[in-house]
């Protein structure tokens, strides 16, 4: 199935004519309804001042939970907890480890900054010890990653999605099950399959944490991160704010209380922007009747286009594409070229008004909902023109 949504995008669309923006995975693009929810809060803020909390607690919040909940198949969307960034999130995930000794951390090469930088700090000062399990051969990483998994980890953290390749950790089901310590948490970064590959978390959602945010495919731009938190683990992070007490029963707990669902991961006083424009895109896939299904085939379809005019291309037919296309092989929405000419050929393209993304080697092509299929010829045209 093949989409054409370019009508609700018109805002990003118009801000840019003459952009061929190829960076779906990068920045992507916000449909017009996102935009125009940023001036709601605005005027709640005006409408109930000091009480306009109650409406992002008791209205807005919900909202975007049951909005999660449903993309992910989550039983229980009170589950959800949210900050303004995915790091806010895995600092109080790190907060609730062990603190009297190196914690004992399984992992990838294939994790976005927001998790290996502060990894590879915390190492530095001995308070990690680190298994990263190499992600390429794809093909293998499940059964590498399970004997890794077998010897014993306080945190397990993976990308359903790696950041630098589109492929997969494949089997979701299959890489909690091989995590045998119940007491270890496990993590999954659902940063770049969130709202991009079909996913359904129930059978998991009392094991795993699932991270994500509205940066990307969600279409709702910075500010709207949140972790689903499996009921039990880790119940009182030591890094909290003051809403993660909102959720607490008066006089069931000793000492500083938490909420038993999801708020116990709540920091304090935050921007809800990004909240009211996640719950504009939910409500506005829901009209249209847009599924994360319909996305990704509509994706996998641009993909193949692009990938049949990569042979016209010489720079780009004499990189290796990293990411894995076989069929019944998944993939997130961005293809992964490496070569040692990605940052020039990058540095090419943008010069001709084609915005790409690299990272070291690796070029990066992403592909929205917001692209049509008769976009893909006139694009690979203007890239070969651009790399003549």
């Amino acid at each position: 199935m093949t989409l054409d949504l370019r009508a609700h995008f018109a805002i990003f669309r118009d801000a840019g004519p003459g952009r061929i923006h190829l960076a779906a995975h990068s920045h992507h693009w916000w449909p017009d309804v996102a935009c125009r929810a940023q001036a709601r809060p605005i005027a709640d803020a005006a409408r109930l001042v000091d009480n306009k909390w109650d409406a992002v607690f008791g209205e807005l919040i919900p909202h975007v939970q049951r909005g999660i909940a449903k993309i992910l198949a989550l039983p229980d969307p009170s589950t959800i907890a949210f900050a303004p960034n995915t790091h806010d999130l895995i600092m109080r995930l790190f907060s609730a480890l062990p603190h009297d000794r190196p914690v004992r951390v399984l992992t990838t090469h294939g994790e976005f900054h927001s998790f290996a930088r502060q990894i590879a700090r915390l190492e530095e000062d001995g308070l990690v010890i680190a298994d990263r399990v190499a992600t390429e051969p794809f093909a293998t990483f499940a059964e590498r990653f399970a004997e890794m998994a077998a010897s014993g980890h306080d945190l397990v953290f993976v990308s359903h999605v790696f950041f630098n390749s589109g492929g997969t950790a494949g089997d979701l089901s299959a890489l909690v099950d091989a995590v045998k310590n119940r007491d270890t948490l496990i993590v999954i970064d659902g940063y770049h399959g969130f709202m991009a590959l079909p996913t359904d978390f129930s059978a998991l959602a009392r094991r795993a944490f699932y991270l994500a945010g509205g940066y990307k495919y969600a279409m709702a731009g910075e500010g709207a991160c949140f972790m689903h938190c499996p009921p039990g683990y880790a119940p009182h992070p030591r890094d909290t704010g003051w809403f993660a007490a909102f959720g607490a029963l008066t006089g069931t707990q000793r000492g500083v209380p938490y909420g038993t669902d999801g708020s116990r991961f709540l920091g304090a006083t935050f921007d809800p922007s990004g909240l009211y424009r996640l719950a504009a895109v939910f409500d506005w896939v829901d009209e249209i009747g847009l599924t994360v299904p319909v996305i990704h085939a509509h994706v996998l379809g641009l993909q193949e286009q692009f990938l049949a005019g990569i042979p016209a291309i010489a720079a780009l037919r004499e990189a290796r594409l990293v990411t894995p296309v076989s069929p019944g092989t998944p993939r997130g929405h961005f293809l992964t070229f490496e070569t040692t000419q990605a940052q020039a050929i990058h540095d090419r393209l943008a010069a001709a008004n084609i915005i790409t993304d690299v990272r070291g080697d690796r070029i990066r092509f992403g592909f929205g909902c917001y692209h049509a299929a008769d976009e893909i010829a006139p694009a690979l045209a203007a890239i070969t023109r651009a790399l003549a």
